[in-house]
């Protein structure tokens, strides 16, 4: 297992995208990165498409991924879009089924998409949104594109964020089914859901040559936030009262840059299953520490029998695993 502790990467929290890629020849790699055109996503799309990925885009409003993606012009890798809509399982069987039907082997897979902080939301057999298409639709599609990961060698991104220290797993009631809802709690959970699927997913990989990491990519500005109210984000201290931005947040393209650097650094060779942030492997938190809300990763996130646990209930609830 990959010690959780910082390998002196040469970036920082000031690093973009682009920085990270220097250097770095992607030609004739494939990738697939979900809401690859929006926010971080598009920032991702865009920086390893430059240096010769050919990226492909799921998107659940596809004529508007197409659109925006056409405003990269030209790049050196192609860029293509097509129907998923991770909060539906049907359509993600089907964008699996296409996807694996196609056969081209998948180098790297950036599980980039989320919704954060929305209203009391049920979906499919009655699922908690944010759980059920954080994690639960990323997860029936990585694994429903297991044999491509498996021909590539695939390194595997999963989104996670600083969210996941405001929840674990919650056992017993992981749908929200009694009691009040709590839509901060709701998106910690799936934050944490989506630390520990990377961590079971990479002891299930490694043996095949697929890694994975989680990744938190900092506070940025984007479409996340578009259920909060400006009340809100003032109050939690993103904006202040006249809608500047905290100047401690990302831009979006900083945002990108840990993902990235997790998907193709080979200072990453030979590791794994570990959480990531400002372009390097995250300290595990201090929780006596004065960032201890900021920094580092939870002890819940990184467990590996949590991750065991949350694999197994993710198969029961989805029907599929990875044969």
């Amino acid at each position: 297992m990959t010690a959780q502790a910082p390998i002196s990467s040469g970036f920082g929290f000031d690093s973009t995208a682009t920085d990270v890629l220097d250097g770095i020849d992607l030609t004739g790699s494939y990738a697939v990165v979900t809401g690859g055109y929006s926010g971080l996503g598009l920032e991702t799309t865009r920086a390893l498409a430059a240096c010769g990925a050919d990226v492909l885009v799921p998107a659940r409003r596809p004529d508007h991924a197409r659109s925006v993606l056409a405003e990269l012009g030209d790049t050196a890798g192609d860029v293509s879009v097509a129907e998923l809509d991770l909060a539906d399982q049907a359509s993600v069987a089907r964008f699996v089924e296409a996807t694996v039907g196609a056969g081209r082997p998948s180098d790297i897979l950036i599980n980039n998409a989320a919704i954060m902080a929305c209203p009391e939301t049920r979906i499919g057999p009655g699922w908690e949104a944010q759980f059920g298409t954080n994690h639960l639709g990323h997860f029936t599609m990585t694994v429903g594109l297991w044999p491509l990961l498996i021909d590539g060698g695939a390194r595997v991104i999963s989104l996670s964020s600083t969210g996941h220290k405001a929840s674990d797993i919650r056992w017993d009631d992981p749908m929200f089914e009694r009691g009040d809802y709590d839509k901060w709690i709701a998106y910690g959970q799936a934050k944490t859901a989506n630390a520990l699927f990377a961590l079971h997913l990479d002891v299930l990989g490694e043996p095949h040559g697929v890694r994975a990491f989680s990744v938190h990519p900092g506070g940025i500005m984007t479409e996340l936030q578009r259920h909060l109210p400006r009340e809100e984000m003032q109050e939690r201290g993103w904006i202040d009262e006249n809608g500047n931005v905290n100047p401690l947040f990302k831009s979006p393209e900083q945002g990108a840059a840990t993902s990235v650097w997790a998907a193709t650094t080979p200072s990453l060779d030979g590791m794994g299953g570990v959480y990531c942030e400002d372009c390097d492997v995250a300290n595990r938190t201090d929780p006596e520490g004065p960032f201890a809300r900021f920094l580092g990763v939870d002890a819940h996130a990184t467990d590996p029998s949590s991750a065991e646990r949350l694999w197994a209930m993710s198969v029961e609830l989805t029907g599929v695993d990875i044969t």
